[in-house]
């Protein structure tokens, strides 16, 4: 075929996507004379020519046939929407999901007019639909029968009289038999969701304590909670209960709050607030964890106990202070193993000294001895924000150590007092191609950095940096689980998410600070040497770190199109130096 003629066959390709698009709008303004089948042919081939992602597809679709509703479909919408759903079983592959979108549509449609006009049309050919589908001689999902039945309000009423009209009593005896055995069908094969929103719908009440078992059993908790409000107050007691056995106290919580039982669980409640405060102070939330007490004393207390187990005494102090925490009448013992393991400590790795610089002379003679290793570490700390939405705090404070002295820079007063000094200081230190920088995920750090100092032309370009995450690639238990594995003892993070932004720092913030810049010097070391340590994490039996170095330069948008002539000139100098 030549060029020519594959050109007037992709034209004609197109002509006839056009074609179809305006035969479909045009169908689609007016229904009065379309059938069923002629409209859902049309959708489709609406859908087939769509350049649009499947989710967009649905909802402009969905507006579509809402708007066609409007447009006189004869005997009426409603009718018109069922008779497409008998219609659409042998689109096969789009059945299911254009059951759904006219079903919304028509849903949609039924809440913007006040009265339908074909209700009692739509009602006997819904309920034959119905009676089709659990008969099996339409092929529709549950999903879809739960949703046909809940937009068309179909009763066991109808039921019963459909049954009456098509002479099928000796078939189905009663409408409630019929149903039931459906929903018996449903739990059989474990679609329990839909076998409850059928019994809701219908208002059929069962027993419900072996059923309700059953369905936390099969880790069918929604269904479970759905069926427990439908009953009543005796049913979710009976569910609590059951999530209280199984230790669940998350889905306990919840079920306890939604439905104002604190009263009828009062031990079980405040167990499971006790559980969600002793989970924060393990993920240092401890901010967060304080004010879901909302001031109740008891929890209070057994916060203050999660600290002093973590060997938190500031927060000790801070919480006995704010709130007259003294001589407590009823001491709350946390469960044991919470923050038992063996830390790190600033004496075991040899470091003389933590040096807090916030004025000009601290950061120049700091820059001075820093250009004089061939290896640092850094890293960083903001205050945490856990208001929702908002942007993220300023970067506080800076650690970089050697392997004698850890230097922990106030950034925060610095770019107060001496912006250009600084920026000038950590550009000889972060763009210096002589000083193998060490971090733990700070390409994150860098770009708050840059966030949080905009101004700064020091944040904008590094270069040598080593990042040891990306070496050992540990999902798990972040840098104290990869020191614990390679050092024999983790870090404690009970101060992460403090208040960075408080002067002074405490000693023990402090030591916070500078072990994590440390520990990545000595991380270094066991990979660095040429006899490699045999307790390496699995995978990393030869670690090639030289191939993890990385630079950044400005601009990343463009760095793509830029020559990488700059990049291996450093890397190599880099590598050469150590």
């Amino acid at each position: 075929m030549g060029l020519e003629e594959r050109d007037a066959e992709l034209h004609a390709d197109v002509d006839n996507a056009v074609q179809t698009w305006s035969v479909s709008v045009h169908a689609f303004s007016d229904l009065t004379y379309t059938s069923p089948i002629v409209f859902l042919y049309l959708l489709k081939e609406c859908y087939i020519y769509g350049t649009c992602k499947a989710t967009k597809k649905f909802r402009a679709l969905q507006q579509q046939v809402h708007q066609a509703l409007c447009n006189s479909p004869q005997p009426g919408p409603a009718t018109f929407v069922v008779q497409c759903l008998y219609a659409l079983p042998i689109f096969e592959s789009y059945s299911e999901g254009f059951s759904h979108l006219i079903i919304s549509a028509l849903r949609r449609y039924l809440k913007a007019v006040t009265t339908s006009a074909d209700s009692s049309e739509e009602k006997k050919i819904t309920t034959r639909l119905f009676l089709d589908i659990v008969r099996g001689t339409v092929d529709h999902d549950e999903k879809i029968v739960v949703k046909m039945l809940e937009v068309f309000d179909i009763t066991l009423a109808d039921i019963e009289t459909s049954i009456h009209r098509l002479k099928m009593q000796s078939e189905l005896n009663t409408a409630k038999t019929f149903v039931e055995e459906y929903i018996f069908s449903l739990l059989e094969k474990q679609s329990y969701f839909y076998a409850v929103s059928l019994l809701e719908h219908f208002s059929i009440r069962q027993s419900g304590e072996s059923f309700i078992l059953q369905m936390i059993q099969n880790k069918q908790f929604k269904a479970a909670e759905k069926w427990a409000t439908f009953m009543g107050k005796s049913m979710l007691c009976l569910l609590v209960q059951a999530y209280a056995d199984r230790n669940m106290l998350k889905n306990a919580y919840e079920t306890i709050k939604q439905n104002n039982l604190q009263q009828d669980f009062p031990d079980v409640y405040q167990k499971c607030k006790e559980s969600s405060l002793k989970k924060l102070a393990e993920k240092a939330c401890w901010d967060v964890a304080e004010r879901k007490t909302h001031g109740d004393k008891q929890l209070l207390e057994y916060l203050v106990y999660l600290a002093m187990e973590a060997g938190y005494s500031e927060k000790v102090d801070e919480l006995c202070d704010r709130y007259s925490l003294e001589g407590f009448l009823k001491p709350i013992e946390p469960e044991a193993g919470f923050l038992h393991n063996r830390f790190l400590h600033l004496k075991e790795l040899a470091v003389e000294d933590i040096i807090w610089v916030d004025e000009v002379d601290g950061l120049c003679n700091a820059t001075c001895h820093i250009e004089g290793c061939k290896v640092v570490g850094l890293d960083c700390e903001w205050k945490p924000n856990y208001v929702k939405g908002s942007k993220p705090n300023k970067v506080s404070i800076m650690q970089i150590a050697s392997d004698k002295k850890a230097f922990v820079l106030d950034l925060i007063k610095l770019f107060k007092d001496v912006p250009a000094v600084l920026d000038n200081c950590l550009t000889r230190i972060l763009q210096s191609p002589r000083i193998l920088k060490l971090g733990y995920n700070f390409q994150c750090d860098i770009r708050q950095l840059a966030h949080s100092y905009g101004e700064l032309e020091c944040f904008k370009h590094y270069e040598m940096l080593l990042d040891i995450q990306n070496v050992f690639r540990e999902p798990r238990g972040g840098l104290s689980g990869l020191a614990q594995k390679i050092l024999g003892a983790g870090l404690n993070k009970t101060r992460r998410n403090s208040n960075w932004e408080q002067r002074p720092l405490t000693p023990n913030q402090l030591e916070y600070a500078a072990l994590d810049a440390v520990v990545l010097i000595h991380i270094f070391h066991h990979i660095g040497n040429h006899s490699q340590p045999t307790n390496l994490p699995e995978g990393n039996d030869k670690i090639e770190w030289k191939s993890y170095i990385v630079s950044h330069m400005d601009n990343p948008k463009k760095k793509k199109y830029k020559k990488r002539t700059g990049f291996q000139k450093a890397t190599k100098s880099g590598l050469n130096n150590h």
